[in-house]
């Protein structure tokens, strides 16, 4: 049975968040009460398709010209408006070597911010890393209506990995290094300026039964705004382990955390407080200098944990996973805010920093209005796809019938015949 809570939460505050599922939709949630407030389904963009799966995603939500960067399962690459979801342009990720994008698709996505600043608004920059290793950089210019396909302006290939998986990847917030780490790969980390690679980690030695641990790296995260030396990786192994390029090349601690695999990990903005989701639906909060367990969210998730975001200004993480829901937590007292069903499986979820609450109640309600008339037209659908069945008509009772009182009378007067003899 799926775990479940009955406890009523207390709402969340003013916020904004877009999240990704595996029919390709975008979904934008927004809560506008200041105090306990219920986020709500305002917009959906795009059409139900399993081959437009959205795999991986990368937001600029700068305060001017805002990007949202998407990878989808077609190997299409497209950059959209994260305000109205507006597509701005798309780019095709397939390889010339003829690999198709089923068997090399894209598992890591940035959208470079500071390039941008130093060139232009108008232009964006792309790095992109497949399951094989195939890291591109491309930097294209963004016309003033949208087009189908558009060829970038520069653009620079290579290979971050010669066998294995690439499962996961992460560039730091300067945007010069970027960290890489997957099935059968030590984690390793490359200076994306000379795509050229300036430290790779080292296996753990075996346990104290001779056992060696296979490296698996599902996910991965800087620990430190202004620190591209410090890391946090997840293993497959229910691991988290801390790395200090710095220092050595094996982990510098590792914490081991329940009994599945981790799939999502997540700075906090101290610097040194690690969120940490796993395939079992549990989360949790571990102190890296310590190692010590702060907390955990439990009994409230039902399904794997596929991303985990915290918020840039508010006390919030999101989580959202398999299940199908998104949920958003109070990262001090690990309590449950909110959840909200959105149907699909749920791949990522990002925040839109710039939310402000000032906006029309008529906009407002008329956007609420046409979801709740698109939701209305999916049930629709789904009751007609289902069998219908007759019901048995009852049969009339005919007039000849004995009813109930006529029978009592009846037994009434022979008990009064009964007595008249006697």
């Amino acid at each position: 049975m799926p775990r479940t809570t009955t406890v009523e939460t207390p709402g969340c505050p003013p916020l904004r968040a877009l999240t990704f599922d595996s029919l390709g939709l975008i979904k934008v949630i927004e809560a506008r009460e200041k105090e306990g407030g219920i986020p709500k389904v305002v917009e959906r963009w795009g059409d139900p398709d399993a081959s437009k799966c959205l795999l991986a995603t990368s937001i600029d939500d700068s305060k001017s010209n805002p990007m949202l960067a998407v990878a989808r399962k077609n190997g299409m690459i497209e950059v959209l408006n994260p305000i109205n979801g507006d597509l701005e342009i798309s780019i095709s990720h397939i390889s010339d070597t003829g690999t198709s994008p089923e068997d090399d698709p894209i598992v890591g996505l940035h959208i470079f911010k500071k390039k941008r600043l130093e060139s232009s608004l108008r232009s964006c920059t792309l790095l992109a890393c497949t399951t094989k290793g195939n890291a591109s950089w491309r930097s294209v210019e963004v016309p003033d209506f949208a087009v189908d396909t558009v060829s970038p302006i520069t653009s620079k290939t290579w290979s971050v990995c010669g066998s294995g998986n690439i499962f996961c990847c992460k560039v730091d917030t300067s945007e010069n290094y970027s960290v890489f780490g997957g099935k059968g790969i030590e984690v390793n980390i490359w200076d994306l300026e000379n795509t050229s690679k300036i430290w790779s980690a080292k296996s753990p030695p075996k346990n104290s039964l001779g056992i060696f641990a296979p490296t698996w790296f599902t996910s991965v995260t800087f620990l430190c705004n202004d620190d591209h030396r410090k890391f946090v990786a997840g293993t497959n192994n229910h691991q988290v382990r801390l790395y200090d390029i710095s220092a050595q090349r094996r982990p510098v601690l590792s914490v081991d955390f329940r009994e599945t695999p981790i799939k999502a990990v997540a700075e906090d903005l101290d610097g040194y407080t690690i969120y940490c989701g796993n395939g079992s639906g549990d989360i949790g909060s571990i102190d890296i200098r310590t190692g010590k367990l702060l907390g955990c969210f439990l009994g409230k998730c039902s399904g794997s944990i596929r991303s985990i975001v915290r918020h840039p200004r508010l006390p919030v993480i999101a989580s959202c996973g398999l299940d199908s829901y998104l949920r958003l937590w109070d990262i001090k007292s690990r309590q449950l805010l909110t959840a909200v069903f959105l149907k699909q499986h749920l791949t990522n979820v990002v925040f839109d920093s710039n939310f402000t609450e000032d906006v029309t109640a008529a906009t407002r309600d008329q956007t609420l209005d046409e979801v709740e008339e698109m939701n209305e037209n999916e049930n629709e659908m789904e009751e007609e796809e289902q069998p219908i069945k007759k019901k048995k008509s009852r049969k009339k009772s005919s007039g000849g019938s004995k009813k109930l009182k006529p029978k009592k009378k009846m037994k009434a007067a022979k008990v009064d015949d009964e007595c008249n003899v006697s």
